[in-house]
């Protein structure tokens, strides 16, 4: 698709800013079409990673599964009322998966580092 730059300006007034002004620059270091692939470079971020209710509810099997681990996290207080119900309710009109594909035992061990 190709679009002159005063339409892109028109429809992207902010984007069209930050490119032309060098700012908020992301470099790409590579690219991965192979999840496993991907997923072993990435898995460095698994030294000392303390998994986060996301982490968990991608465990389930169930949403009544989840439903629990977002109860017991709020009653512990690591995560808040408001990220709660966020949750629940992406739970409840999206679906278990929604939160990403679900982790098996021994996942950690599978992509991360040899």
């Amino acid at each position: 698709m190709e679009i002159d730059k005063e339409t892109f300006r028109k429809l992207f007034p902010n984007l069209a800013r930050e490119m032309e002004n060098n700012e908020c620059k992301v470099s790409i270091t590579s690219v991965r079409s192979n999840i496993n692939v991907g997923e072993r470079a990435a898995s460095r971020k698994f030294q000392h990673y303390m998994p986060d209710v996301i982490d968990f509810i991608r465990r389930c099997d169930t949403e009544k599964q989840a439903e629990e681990i977002i109860d017991y996290m709020e009653k512990r207080g690591e995560i808040t009322k408001e990220y709660a119900n966020k949750l629940r309710k992406q739970l409840k009109e999206q679906g278990v998966r929604s939160f990403g594909p679900k982790k098996e035992e021994g996942y950690y061990f599978k992509y991360g580092e040899p």
